[in-house]
């Protein structure tokens, strides 16, 4: 049997430059070897040729693989999200934002989020209604507390967090309702309610992020906060209310008295200031006024050595220069007691000692006349 010799021949054969194929007019049976006949010619001597739709099913099926391939040989990764890329079962993280190439059928791409994510425990948080199995706990003091929390994580090792755990929130979740149950037994209700929130968050905190660590699933805790924390009894609500007001109600009491005493030891610092300084000024005065005193005294003693007769008389003219301007001067007599003019206007008066016409003498006469302050 002649065989084609041209290379060029396209798949339907024919010859794609226009010639004869070399097996015109015969055809060859594929599956035994054998051949069919010859050729079939239209009305114009064109060989009719045979339609053949699994032939031009299998091209565009080629053609769609190759599409299909080329659009799922990259992928691209922003800022929020990790690539877990997997080949052959080998799996490696990627950060960096941008566009990646992978090889298709072989590589499997999942992206992570690197974002915090929130966790109720407690409640719902669609519609706020408590979950008692999970908010419900019983404290140091052997009372029951409805206490809902919030958790926030998130994801700090990709490939951990995708084939480390089955399910790696789940694990969170539990171990969590684990340590909160434990840190709350810890604590009395009061606590719990109360001023205790701070203390029991940070240690649940603590706790939590120390075993996740251990755990090691691709997960780290943020942040875990008590959203709410009230008895589920509306009875002992009440009375936990009623001890919260007190508490209030003492915090501003201090704080009253804290304000009133800022204000008046101040103003008693002051007073004590100025009754120090009067006292000061009062004994600069005295001092300088006993100084001058003795030092006049000095000055007197050192004259009287010198001449004291003299000395003498002159202190006592100038003792009675003293006192004699506010003197008056009383006659007591048989008729009683007569008031006089004071000595200045008595002397005024009198022209040098003589009393005016009627008033007496007040000499050394009868023994009657007595001069008095």
């Amino acid at each position: 049997m002649k065989q084609n010799q041209n290379p060029f021949e396209d798949l339907f054969g024919t010859n794609i430059f226009g010639g004869a194929n070399p097996l015109k007019g015969k055809k060859k049976d594929v599956g035994n070897g054998q051949d069919q006949g010859p050729e079939k010619f239209d009305s114009n001597g064109n060989p009719v040729r045979r339609f053949r739709p699994f032939r031009g099913i299998g091209i565009g099926f080629f053609v769609l693989l190759l599409v299909y391939m080329g659009m799922n040989s990259y992928y691209m990764l922003d800022e929020e999200n990790y690539a877990v890329v997997t080949t052959l079962g080998s799996a490696q993280a990627v950060s960096q934002a941008g566009l990646h190439f992978k090889i298709p059928f072989i590589q499997r791409v999942r992206k992570v989020s690197k974002g915090i994510k929130g966790m109720p425990i407690g409640y719902v948080v669609e519609t706020g209604g408590s979950i008692d199995e999970e908010s419900i706990m019983i404290t140091k003091d052997f009372n029951f507390v409805n206490t809902d929390f919030y958790l926030e994580y998130m994801v700090n090792d990709p490939v951990k967090y995708m084939y480390a755990s089955a399910d790696p929130e789940a694990t969170l979740k539990m171990l969590a309702q684990s340590y909160i149950r434990d840190t709350v037994g810890i604590y009395n209700v009061d606590d719990v309610i109360t001023t205790g929130k701070a203390l029991i968050q940070s240690e649940i905190k603590e706790k939590l992020t120390n075993r996740m660590i251990q755990e090691d699933i691709g997960l780290s805790v943020v942040n875990i906060t008590i959203q709410d924390a009230f008895p589920p009894t509306d009875e002992v609500m009440n009375a936990f209310k009623n001890v919260e007001n007190a508490k209030q109600g003492k915090e501003t009491a201090i704080n009253n008295a804290n304000k009133d005493r800022n204000e008046k030891i101040p103003q008693a610092e002051a007073e004590c200031d100025q009754i120090i300084k009067n006292a000061e000024a009062e004994k600069e005065a005295r001092i300088n006024e006993a100084q001058g005193q003795v030092s006049r005294f000095e000055q007197m003693y050192a004259e009287y050595s010198k001449y004291p007769l003299i000395t003498k008389q002159r202190m006592f003219y100038e003792t009675m220069e003293e006192l004699l301007p506010v003197m008056k001067v009383y006659i007591v007599d048989e008729a009683g007691t007569q008031k006089l003019l004071p000595l200045d206007n008595f002397m005024a008066a009198g022209g040098g000692g003589a009393l005016p016409p009627g008033e007496g003498n007040t000499g050394n006469e009868a023994g009657s006349g007595e001069v008095a302050q």
